[in-house]
């Protein structure tokens, strides 16, 4: 109803056509279409069928030639059907070359070998003392014996008198035997 509708009505302002009743419906049956038919899409058949798509690739320094890939595309799946060697994932399945035609690598026997007595009662007793030295035990006894050489030839040292704190005197003499 607009401005013009009510100047030129007829003043009662009731309106001179009646309401509109809604009309029901028609009741249908559901019908239920496959995936195919149902689809907006476009044609499914069309989007469905397969390509053979090949790409070429120019060849390296390290394989020189021009190299292909022939796929079989479908909307489901693919699968490559031609590679040239020398592209990533052709690489071909190289056959494992047996030298020795199925004969086995003779087996090395190691044996325990046998200890004397004497050898038995040392690793009885834990003979830890010269285990990681060089040289074994016979290397430990010649260390000593320079050890003990060495002290007798060298020249003892004598014992001074204490001095009163804070005195000098024992440097100086420690002094002169260093330069003597």
């Amino acid at each position: 109803m607009g401005l013009f509708d009510r100047l030129f009505s007829s003043g009662s302002g009731a309106n001179s056509a009646p309401a509109a009743k809604p009309n029901p419906r028609k009741q249908s049956e559901a019908v239920f279409l496959d995936a195919d038919a149902s689809s907006s899409l476009g044609d499914v058949n069309l989007m469905k069928r397969s390509n053979t798509i090949r790409h070429t690739f120019p060849g390296t320094a390290a394989s020189p030639g021009t190299k292909e890939m022939v796929a079989e595309v479908s909307s489901m799946e693919a699968k490559v059907e031609k590679m040239s060697e020398g592209l990533p994932g052709a690489g071909r399945a190289e056959a494992d070359i047996n030298l020795t035609g199925g004969v086995p690598k003779p087996v090395k026997k190691t044996f325990a070998q046998q200890m004397s007595p004497a050898q038995l009662e040392q690793r009885r007793k834990g003979s830890a003392v010269g285990v990681n030295v060089p040289g074994g035990p016979a290397a430990i006894k010649k260390e000593a014996d320079q050890a003990s050489s060495a002290a007798a030839s060298q020249p003892q040292i004598a014992q001074q008198a204490p001095a009163k704190p804070g005195e000098i005197d024992p440097f100086r003499q420690m002094v002169r035997e260093l330069n003597s």
